[in-house]
C-alpha cells in the first residue's frame, strides 16, 4: 500500500497501549482544506491518516505517537481516547457541506489501511468505532452513509444489525444495552438520563434506517444484538 507522508506537528507522546481505531469524516469542503488544517500548528488538531476520495492515503502522525483527533470523548466509561487510539480521517464534506456516500476507491483504501494497521496492533473488532460513538453529543461522523457493512464483511469491524425488529424488548433492557455497548449517557438531572444523542449515534452506526426514530422495535433488537457483538 502506497502511503504519502504529510507530517503534522500536532502530536505528543502516548500514555496507553493502542487498542482502538476511530473513524472520522473530515467535514470540510475539500480534502486539501482538511489536510492543511490537520497539519496547521495553530489548529491543534490532527489524525494519524487521511484518506482522499480517490484513494490516496496520507500519513500525518506516526502510530506510536498520540494524534489529536477525538477531542472530549468517552467509551465504556473511559476518557482520554486519543491516548489509546489511531485516528483515520476520511475525506467527505459531512452533514454541513453536502454529506454524500463514500467512493469505492476510498473505501478500498480504508480496507487496505485497516488490514495494515491490524497486522501491527491487533485491535479488537469491537473497538473499531466511529467518532460519533465516542462523542455522541458533539459529533455525527462518519455518519449514516458510512459502509460499516463492507468493514464487517472484510472482518475489520462489527457490521450493522441485519436482523428483525422485536416488539417484546422493554425499554429498560434496551437502555441497559446502550450503556453496555460503550456509549456515554449523561444525566440531565439526577437519575434522569439524556439518551437522545447516544441513541442517534447508535442508530447511525448499527441501524441507519432507524435514524432519529427513537426506541423503535428494530432499534431495540439491534441494541441487544450489538451489546453481545461488542462485548
Amino acid at each position: 500500500m502506497n502511503v504519502i507522508d504529510s507530517p503534522s506537528p500536532n502530536f505528543d507522546a502516548r500514555t496507553r497501549k493502542i487498542d482502538t481505531i476511530i473513524l472520522h469524516y473530515t467535514g470540510m469542503k475539500t480534502g486539501e482544506e482538511a489536510l492543511a488544517r490537520l497539519c496547521d500548528p495553530a489548529a491543534r488538531v490532527s489524525s494519524h491518516y487521511l484518506i482522499e476520495e480517490d484513494g490516496r492515503v496520507f500519513r500525518l502522525v506516526a502510530e506510536e505517537q498520540r494524534a489529536w483527533h477525538a477531542g472530549v470523548s468517552s467509551w465504556k466509561g473511559e476518557g482520554e481516547i486519543n491516548a489509546r487510539s489511531i485516528g483515520i480521517e476520511i475525506v467527505n464534506p459531512g452533514h454541513e457541506w453536502g454529506y454524500r456516500g463514500f467512493p469505492k476507491a476510498q473505501v478500498d483504501a480504508l480496507v487496505a489501511l485497516l488490514k495494515d494497521i491490524q497486522s501491527r496492533w491487533n485491535v479488537p473488532l469491537s473497538r473499531v468505532i466511529a467518532h460519533s460513538d465516542v462523542a455522541p453529543a458533539r459529533k455525527d461522523d462518519p455518519g449514516e452513509k458510512f459502509p460499516w457493512k463492507r468493514l464487517g464483511d472484510e472482518g475489520l469491524a462489527i457490521g450493522p444489525y441485519e436482523g428483525a425488529p422485536d416488539e417484546t424488548i422493554d425499554y429498560a433492557d434496551a437502555f441497559a444495552a446502550l450503556r453496555a455497548i460503550g456509549y456515554e449517557v449523561l444525566d440531565v438531572a439526577p437519575g434522569v438520563p439524556a439518551t437522545g444523542a447516544a441513541l442517534v449515534a447508535f442508530q447511525r452506526r448499527f441501524c441507519p434506517t432507524e435514524l432519529a426514530q427513537g426506541w423503535s422495535p428494530l432499534t431495540k433488537a439491534a441494541l441487544l444484538w450489538a451489546a453481545r457483538a461488542m462485548a
